[in-house]
């Protein structure tokens, strides 16, 4: 098999999204997609013709089976998810209103199985080897999950590009001074921290862009991406500092579109682009998965993604 280029490590999960518009309590059917931060990054990376694969967990049940024939459809490859004999794989309820912002429901107790990964289960030398390594902040919210995030970032060798979502989710925490000290350990270990201005603010103490990239630049990271939203995304080396500008369009449902924007994200930087061009085709692919309904089902191709920059360049 071809060497891998990008391995993800982190959530997955099956995702129900409504097929009727209002509360929860109100809608009758779901529509199933393959989910999670991680697995979702990976796919969008595949869609855009990278090798990758995920590091996860599922449970032995139906929905673990669709995981691994879901990944194999999207051609994410599926040899690193692992099987917890006794918890379930998780399920999650998208609530799309509003669209921007949908409400998540998690069913992830008594403990999700991609949150049982231990450092002995890993396979070190793919992780060593990998040319992009993506971990999240919510691999570092329990254990055994922590430890093996941790494991994996010290097997990475010099040079090689990790990066850290920081990917702050207040229901994965006891509260958000822990999650900040968990995430400032793991920056000086990673070459790049992406995250919006609230995850930002948990990781470095301040929502303003300019000065939470300077701070994560201080802890070590290589390039800070962070996201603001209509804003742009402000994107921060030691030498320069640009805000790239969003991407309009109509946000059917605001899910995947980070993780659409971290697959090309990954595919702009293994490509060798300089950093702001990677991010403005990882707006597009943003874009594009927030006028549409579902996450890996609706990642992009490297094509539709050029034409929707060719449409906005002409706009």
């Amino acid at each position: 098999m071809p060497p891998l280029e990008l391995i993800t490590m982190g959530r997955v999960g099956v995702d129900l999204y409504p097929e009727q518009s209002g509360p929860l309590a109100d809608v009758r059917s779901f529509a199933k997609s393959l989910g999670g931060t991680a697995t979702n990054v990976a796919v969008a990376a595949a869609r855009l013709g990278r090798r990758a694969a995920v590091v996860t967990k599922v449970g032995a049940d139906p929905f673990g089976a669709y995981v691994r024939q879901a990944l194999t459809g999207f051609g994410v490859d599926a040899r690193f998810v692992g099987t917890d004999p006794t918890l379930r794989t998780p399920v999650v309820f998208a609530e799309l209103d509003p669209p921007e912002d949908p409400g998540l429901l998690f069913y992830r107790e008594p403990k999700a199985p991609d949150m049982t990964l231990r450092p002995d289960e890993l396979d070190r030398e793919a992780l060593a080897a990998v040319p992009v390594l993506w971990v999240t902040g919510t691999g570092l919210s329990d254990e055994p999950s922590r430890s093996a995030t941790r494991a994996a970032l010290d097997l990475r060798r010099p040079g090689s590009t990790t990066i850290l979502d920081l990917d702050y989710r207040p229901m994965f925490w006891s509260d958000p001074h822990r999650a900040g000290g968990e995430l400032r350990a793991a920056l000086p270990l990673v070459s790049v921290a992406v995250g919006n201005r609230t995850e930002a603010a948990v990781a470095v103490g301040t929502d303003d862009p300019a000065e939470a990239a300077r701070r994560l630049l201080d802890h070590g990271v290589e390039l800070a991406v962070v996201k603001m939203g209509g804003e742009g995304v402000l994107v921060a080396t030691r030498d320069r500092t640009v805000t790239v500008p969003p991407i309009p369009v109509d946000v059917v449902c605001g899910l995947g579109a980070g993780d659409a924007f971290g697959g090309a994200l990954v595919h702009g930087l293994l490509a060798g682009w300089p950093p702001e061009e990677a991010v403005r085709h990882a707006n597009a692919a943003g874009a594009i998965v927030a006028s549409r309904l579902a996450c890996a089902d609706a990642m992009p191709d490297l094509g539709e993604v050029e034409a929707l920059l060719r449409t906005a360049d002409a706009a």
